[in-house]
């Protein structure tokens, strides 16, 4: 969770292909799909923040239920609401994005920031609507500070010391004449890897 523009969506789908590289079924809920899908027509007021991510919770209590790691990208501005969503789901990790108002008003991918401002969204989150900073997450990484890379990494490294995966086995030395692999090129927030699945 973390304000609009944060890198919610690049985080959760560098974590959702990490974890499924180590075995685990992931789906990732992504809370600007499920406003198009599952709560289209609900707006931005407090309640309907709330309807909507009720509905999430349930989608993902349903899905770790079956034993499939759910990855929830939602900005879940509210303390009550959060605390809920923990009772819901159960087995829940929470994970803030910590990243200055001010630097995702300059990244802003979408424009929502700009129509914020100018008055054309009510109730968005920063602007004319409160973002409670979490008091106690289980994974606080500063997006503003470091690539997704080492966000990812510090997520994973709290994951393991929380006990919910075990380490990543080092690589095996490469073979005498083999080449190691090439590195992949750095992402960055705002630009998530293509091929994770949505729901």
């Amino acid at each position: 969770m973390g304000l609009s523009a944060s890198g919610k969506t690049t985080l959760a789908q560098l974590l959702a292909r990490a974890l499924a590289q180590r075995g685990f079924k992931v789906e990732v809920l992504d809370g600007d799909i499920i406003r198009t899908t599952l709560s289209k027509g609900l707006g931005f007021t407090p309640d309907d923040r709330v309807t909507n991510l009720r509905r999430i919770a349930a989608m993902a209590q349903n899905l770790v239920r079956q034993q499939v790691v759910t990855i929830v990208a939602a900005i879940c501005p509210y303390h009550a609401i959060r605390e809920e969503v923990r009772d819901i789901i159960g087995e829940y990790v929470e994970v803030y994005l910590s990243c200055p108002l001010e630097v995702c008003i300059s990244r802003d991918p979408k424009g929502l920031y700009r129509k914020a401002l100018a008055g054309e969204i009510q109730h968005f989150t920063g602007i004319s609507d409160v973002f409670e900073t979490p008091v106690r997450p289980d994974i606080e990484v500063t997006t503003h500070r470091e690539d997704p890379e080492a966000s990812l990494a510090r997520i994973l490294r709290r994951l393991v010391a929380l006990r919910h995966i075990s380490p990543e086995p080092a690589p095996p030395p490469a073979k005498a004449g083999e080449k190691p692999a090439p590195p992949q090129p750095p992402a960055r927030f705002g630009s998530p890897p293509p091929d994770i699945k949505l729901l």
